[in-house]
C-alpha cells in the first residue's frame, strides 16, 4: 500500500483538469483521496500527518454556499481553518492552486478575502497557472514569491474523441461551407460576457455576419435572460445542456474561432480546449493574460475599453491556417502527462522540505 496521502478538495470527478493533473501522482503511488464536502474533508484531514499533502483548489465551497447566511459561512471558515491547522501541526503540507482571483459571484466577500489571505499565509506552495497571478491578486492579498510555483494549465491532447471531420461537424450543426462560425463554449454564466459577443456579431454587416455557436449548460433560471441577449437578429446554433465528451469535438471542429469575452478570468480550461482542437481564440487584452499568452500567434486580442466594437473588428477577419497550426503547437507543448509529472514533482518537493 502507498504510504503518502494526497487529499484533494473540492474534487469534482467530472472535471478533466483534476483528472489530468492527478495522473502522475497516482502513477507515483500517492493515495489520492477526493473530497467534495467540508464535512468529509474534516474527517480526512484528521488522518493526515508527516509525508501527506492537502491540496485545496476552488475555495467557493467553503464560504460561498448559496444556502448559508453570514454566521453559517463564518462557522464553515472556522471549521476549515481548524482542520487545516491541526493537520499542519502533525506535519501535513498544504498546496493551494489559485484558479480565480476571487470566486465568481461571491456572496460573502469579506470572508472569502479572509480565507484567501489565510491560504496565502500558510500554504507551503502556491500553484499558479498564469505566471502573472501574483500581480492579478495583489489588490486583495499578497503571495510570497518564494512559495509560488508556475505550472501551466495542461492541454487536452488525446483526452476528448476527435473522430469527426470539420465537414461532418459543420453539416451536423447546419452550417454551409461559406459560413464563418464563432464559438462560445462552456457554462453560460453572466460574468462570461455573452452580451458583448452578441453585440459584436450584431455590429458586423449582415452579409458577412458570422454564425454564433453557443454550447454549454445554461441554468434554467438564466435561460430567459440569455434569450433576451440573443434576440432574433443573430443566427445562433445553440445547446443549453451539458455537452457530453463525445460531442465536444463537434462544436470545436465546426468553429473558425472561439471568443472568450469574460469580464473576469484568470485561467480558462475552455481556452486550452480550443487550442487542442486547433481553434484560434480571442481574449481580453488584460495584463495577466498578455503575460501568459502574449507570444502566441493563435491568440488575438480585443480592447476592454470598447469590447463589443473591438471584438467586431477582430471577427471581421477570419484566422488563417497558420493560426490553427500555432494553436496545435501550443497545445502539444502543454501535453497533459508532462505537466502532471511536474505537479507530482512539486508534491515530492513539498513533503521533502524540512
Amino acid at each position: 500500500m502507498p504510504d503518502r496521502s494526497l487529499v484533494v478538495f473540492p474534487a469534482y470527478r467530472d472535471n478533466p483538469f483534476l483528472n489530468l493533473m492527478l495522473l502522475a501522482p497516482r502513477a507515483a503511488r500517492w493515495h489520492v483521496v477526493e473530497v467534495l464536502r467540508l464535512e468529509q474533508l474534516e474527517q480526512h484531514l484528521g488522518h493526515l500527518g508527516a509525508g501527506d499533502v492537502f491540496h485545496v483548489h476552488w475555495t467557493a465551497p467553503i464560504v460561498q454556499r448559496a444556502d448559508d447566511d453570514l454566521d453559517a459561512a463564518r462557522a464553515r471558515l472556522d471549521r476549515f481553518r481548524g482542520a487545516v491547522d491541526a493537520a499542519r501541526s502533525r506535519g501535513a503540507r498544504l498546496v493551494w492552486t489559485i484558479h480565480n482571483v476571487l470566486p465568481h459571484d461571491a456572496r460573502h466577500l469579506d470572508l472569502e478575502l479572509e480565507l484567501n489571505r489565510y491560504l496565502a499565509d500558510v500554504a507551503d506552495a502556491v500553484h499558479v497557472m498564469n505566471r502573472d497571478t501574483a500581480a492579478a491578486v495583489a489588490p486583495y492579498y499578497e503571495l510570497d514569491p518564494a512559495r509560488v510555483v508556475h505550472i501551466p494549465h495542461p492541454s487536452y491532447q488525446g483526452v476528448y474523441p476527435a473522430s469527426v471531420t470539420r465537414a461532418e461537424a459543420r453539416a451536423a450543426l447546419g452550417l454551409d461551407a461559406s459560413d464563418t462560425a464563432v464559438l462560445a463554449f462552456g457554462q453560460v454564466r453572466p460574468y462570461k460576457g455573452l452580451d458583448v459577443l452578441v453585440e459584436a456579431v450584431r455590429r458586423l454587416p449582415a452579409d458577412v455576419r458570422p454564425v454564433l455557436l453557443l454550447a454549454g449548460r445554461t441554468a434554467p433560471e438564466d435561460r430567459d435572460a440569455v434569450d433576451r441577449v440573443l434576440g432574433d437578429d443573430v443566427r445562433v446554433v445553440r445547446s443549453t445542456d451539458h455537452v457530453e465528451d463525445v460531442d465536444v469535438q463537434r462544436w470545436f471542429r465546426a468553429a473558425d474561432v472561439a471568443v472568450f469575452p469574460y469580464r473576469r478570468v484568470l485561467n480558462s480550461g475552455s481556452l486550452h480546449l480550443a487550442a487542442s482542437f486547433r481553434v484560434p481564440a480571442v481574449l481580453a487584452d488584460e495584463p495577466h493574460l498578455r503575460a501568459e499568452f502574449g507570444d502566441e500567434g493563435w491568440v488575438r486580442w480585443y480592447d476592454t475599453a470598447d469590447p463589443a466594437g473591438s471584438v467586431a473588428g477582430v471577427l471581421a477577419e477570419v484566422p488563417g491556417e497558420g493560426a490553427a497550426d500555432a494553436a496545435e503547437a501550443f497545445s502539444r507543448r502543454l501535453a497533459p502527462f508532462a505537466l502532471s509529472r511536474r505537479y507530482a514533482g512539486l508534491l515530492s518537493e513539498v513533503v521533502a522540505e524540512v
